[in-house]
């Protein structure tokens, strides 16, 4: 199936775009060009298409590589490992011996890695002589264009942070709605907040998992730095326990919030990152009532084979070793999912009932010598992980003994969670929030930011504010922009088929040149274009 002529004529002149290199790259790296970048990934698989040798690859990759619920066959059906001149026999027979001994899609590691290595090599080489290649630094230059708050419109607050309110967004070129948090300058510099701002951006940047938010884009106004982060629109954990009828959750309902939970400190540690801030205010459902970690503010990056000090967290929730001062890695996130499991059972924290006003000693002394009680709301298994995790000992602590978040997995609460599954997003919910509620507080309940006097902005923050304005964030901009597969692999060819003819015309080339204006000292593209050409890709 053809295009119409004009589209077909809008895509070519766009494809030709003049001025498009790889030299902005430092390095050309093939796991993030042709495997984590949903684009890149498309078009590196159109190329392989069109090679034997590469096609075979890529469908073996298909058939190992298969989702949760499907049965891996003998070798991956068709397209097996024996199939594939690339992969050694030895490595074959391994993989054969280990399918009839425990078949699993985890024997094909070894098979895959060699694949991919294989496609590291000349195919990749190849790749980027390519129109394929070429059409993907196209689309890696729309994705570099500067972002500032024209790229939105702005709906109402949600909510507040530290430094400032927290509002509904929606980018004008595709439409996704966002929640942009906003970090007061002024706010930011009086309270010397800078290293943490700039550490919450930075680690949110790093992390790709579907049960932590993300971090779309960052750009400044003129008195605000903005994380523009996932829209959660089924409000936190804590309207949910103490607003939603009785206090607390049924057991089936934490469980389910306890296993994402646990994937997403999974996830976290994965990277070496310390999260040290869970409690249920920082749990956030999105509309089909799944959980994202949020607020990363407190979290910090371990370097391998060390640990650290440092008291930080919320009261309640900080674990024995915190406010002993002693050092840790990742234990204190284990502590405090054992005290949102047990708040989300019973309906109040382990070391602190709702409201009750209390010193902050005294709550740390609790923590340090008192045992939680365990109420006729508790199973003989939710009692259980909750006593594991709230062990007062970080070395004897249930995720503690060198396995992590594998040990908490296997513990027979999570006896009916298929963690394969539930990872592949294919669990429902038993609760799912509905569309015409707010889970949140009125819009004239959010308490208002006093003015922050006594503070000026001048030309000594730039430093900070560059390494914090970043723009588009690669993964979850290439998620959110539509691209049509069969079109990009029409385009390519057609402009492949004009490029052997020697047909080019300098005219359509200079058509789709960039337009820039001046505005603030930047340059910046018109969003009215922007949107032009996504319309275009």
């Amino acid at each position: 199936m053809g295009f119409k002529e004009g589209a077909s004529g809008a895509l070519t002149r766009h494809a030709l775009f003049n001025g498009i290199s790889c030299s902005c790259f430092a390095a050309r790296d093939y796991s993030s060009f042709c495997d984590k970048q949903p684009i890149g990934r498309q078009f590196f698989r159109q190329f392989c298409e069109t090679r034997l040798e590469s096609k075979r690859c890529i469908e073996f990759l298909d058939a190992v590589v298969s989702p949760p619920d499907k049965e891996v066959g003998g070798g991956g059906g068709e397209w097996s490992a024996a199939h594939l001149p690339e992969v050694p026999a030895d490595t074959v027979r391994q993989c054969k011996e280990r399918l009839e001994q425990s078949p699993c899609k985890e024997l094909f590691n070894e098979c895959t890695k060699v694949v991919h290595e294989y496609l590291s090599g000349g195919p990749f080489t190849d790749y980027q002589g390519s129109m394929y290649f070429s059409r993907f630094l196209q689309w890696k230059w729309l994705e570099r264009q500067p972002v500032t708050k024209y790229t939105f419109r702005h709906y109402r607050v949600l909510g507040k942070g530290g430094f400032g309110e927290v509002c509904a967004c929606q980018v004008r070129a595709t439409g996704k709605m966002y929640a942009c948090k906003k970090l007061e300058k002024k706010r930011i510099k009086k309270r010397k907040g800078e290293a943490m701002a700039l550490n919450e951006k930075q680690i949110l940047e790093k992390v790709n998992s579907r049960f932590v938010v993300s971090l779309a884009y960052a750009y400044e106004t003129k008195d605000a730095l903005c994380l523009v982060l996932t829209l959660m629109n089924g409000g936190d954990l804590k309207f949910h326990i103490y607003n939603m009828g009785n206090p607390g959750f049924d057991e089936e309902r934490a469980v389910f919030y306890a296993a994402e939970i646990c994937c997403g400190l999974e996830d976290l540690h994965r990277e070496r990152i310390v999260y040290r801030d869970l409690k249920p205010e920082n749990i956030l459902l999105d509309d089909h009532g799944h959980i994202r970690i949020s607020d990363l503010g407190l979290a910090v990056q371990i370097p391998e084979g060390e640990s650290i000090r440092g008291r930080v967290g919320t009261v309640g929730y900080m674990a024995p070793e915190i406010i002993n001062n002693e050092s840790y890695s990742f234990s204190p996130d284990w502590w405090a999912l054992g005290c949102l499991v047990y708040e989300m059972i019973q309906g109040q924290s382990p070391f602190r009932k709702r409201k009750e006003k209390v010193k902050r000693e005294e709550v740390d002394r609790r923590v340090r010598d008192d045992v939680e009680n365990y109420s006729e709301k508790f199973s003989e298994d939710a009692s259980s992980i909750c006593k594991m995790l709230l062990t007062k000992n970080p070395k004897e602590r249930l995720g503690c003994k060198g396995e992590g978040a594998s040990e908490i997995k296997q513990h027979r609460i999570f006896r009916t969670i298929n963690f394969k599954r539930l990872e592949a997003n294919m669990l429902d919910p038993s609760f799912v929030p509905d569309p015409r509620a707010v889970y949140c507080k009125d819009v004239l309940d959010i308490e208002q930011f006093s003015t922050v006097k006594g503070v000026n902005l001048d030309p000594t923050d730039d430093d900070f504010y560059s390494k914090f304005v970043t723009g588009s964030v690669t993964i979850p901009w290439q998620n959110e922009v539509p691209v049509d597969v069969s079109r990009e692999s029409e385009c390519c060819l057609q402009v492949a088929a004009l490029n052997s003819r020697n047909n080019v015309s300098q005219t359509a080339r200079k058509n789709v040149k960039q337009k820039v204006r001046r505005k603030h000292g930047c340059e910046e593209i018109k969003t009215k274009e922007k949107a032009k050409m996504l319309e275009i890709l």
